[in-house]
């Protein structure tokens, strides 16, 4: 296969471990309402939040994996082997779905009421499980936080080609997402949702976020060197991080806001985040560069105790991601059925990053066990040497 581009090193890539990692901690505090500690999160200091660091990294890392193989192996090869981990993340996409569901609707029925059917958008599935689970299962019905697979795995599932695209023209490829995302919010498009509306997460505009990982990967970075180098760069990208985190800040703090001209605040909030606006996007390209930037592959830091758990989570993302949303209602559930006080707030989200820390430790050493060649419980004895 003719490449018409450049191949990210072999091994992994620590950088996106690490902020993959912080981003399920950061979506499973964000799904907790009435919580301290999600006031950490990124989106209390932008316009971007971990969801668009969760499909950027999706985009890169498929790229930096299937790319590779692709050329090595073949398409053929490297499409099929791309599809395989789309029936991955689908089927677990489905166990989610209906643990979550029972999870909801158990809890609800016993001690909620419509209170949590209602927040959680499961009603239909309370008086019409059948239908309910049938649109699950085919992505147009969401319960409220599990929005993000159904979008991973659509792009992922229409990424072969653009990869063979991208291979021989990454910059056109990405050129050709940008005029998709501005055509699909200039005309409205979207996906139909069960049982009303559309998509939370528009794939026509995300998808902009993840082949934008995808060119990073596979030389955009490189080529973005000089830019991302230079001075201009520098000082206009933190002007507009600093200009990002006022507006944001403005919003909880009405003597910040005060001092913003309606006319420049109306264009920020509400945040447009089902259409990915784009002051979104172009936040996050700045945090992109600056990770460049600032933070090389080789930095040995990465390879601090302190990143570790972190880092872990990152690597058995999707296991951890589920968990993080299951979890995250079982926190919502404690917070309002037994006590939302400061202490349990933080209680229940300490507990909840320790057990899908814990599970990625799990799944880390299981699969060194799978991989480790068994040793003979009796090895043979050496044949007696031959006088």
């Amino acid at each position: 296969m003719v490449v018409a581009h450049y191949l990210p090193p072999k091994g992994r890539d620590l950088r996106l471990d690490l902020f993959r990692g912080i981003a399920n901690w950061a979506i499973f505090l964000d799904h907790i309402p009435n919580n301290v500690l999600n006031l950490v999160t990124g989106r209390n200091f932008g316009f971007s939040d971990a969801a668009d660091l969760f499909i950027f990294i999706s985009g890169y890392t498929a790229s930096f994996v299937y790319a590779r193989i692709m050329v090595e192996r073949g398409v053929i090869v490297g499409s099929t082997r791309l599809i395989k981990r789309v029936w991955t993340i689908y089927v677990a996409h489905v166990l989610l779905f209906v643990i979550y569901l029972a999870e909801i609707g158990y809890l609800a029925q016993k001690y909620g009421g419509d209170q949590f059917a209602d927040e959680f958008n499961i009603h239909g599935f309370l008086t019409n499980p059948a239908l309910t689970l049938y649109e699950g299962l085919i992505l147009r019905f969401k319960p409220v936080n599990m929005d993000v697979l159904p979008l991973y795995i659509v792009l992922m599932g229409l990424f072969p080609p653009v990869l063979v695209a991208m291979l021989k023209r990454p910059n056109m490829v990405l050129c050709g997402s940008i005029v998709l995302y501005l055509v699909a919010r200039a005309f409205g498009w979207n996906l139909p949702a069960y049982p009303v509306g559309h998509w939370y997460f528009n794939p026509f505009a995300w998808q902009l976020l993840f082949v934008f990982g995808a060119w990073f990967a596979l030389g955009g970075s490189v080529e973005s060197t000089p830019f991302i180098g230079s001075r201009a760069f520098l000082f206009a990208g933190a002007a507009y991080l600093i200009f990002a985190l006022v507006v944001t800040l403005a919003g909880p703090f009405p003597e910040l806001r005060s001092l913003i001209p309606n006319s420049i605040y109306s264009l920020f909030s509400p945040n447009d985040k089902t259409n990915l606006a784009l002051y979104r996007v172009i936040h996050f390209a700045v945090i992109a560069f600056f990770v460049v930037r600032f933070l090389p592959r080789d930095w040995k830091g990465l390879e601090s105790p302190l990143f570790a758990p972190a880092i872990v989570c990152g690597q058995q993302s999707l296991e951890v991601f589920c968990a993080g949303i299951f979890l995250s209602f079982a926190a919502h559930f404690v917070l309002v059925e037994v006590s939302g006080a400061l202490p349990m707030q933080i209680l229940v989200s300490v507990v909840g990053i320790g057990a899908m820390t814990g599970l990625a430790y799990y799944r880390s050493w299981s699969k060194r066990m799978d991989k480790a060649k068994p040793t003979p419980a009796n090895p043979p004895k050496a044949a007696p040497a031959s006088v």
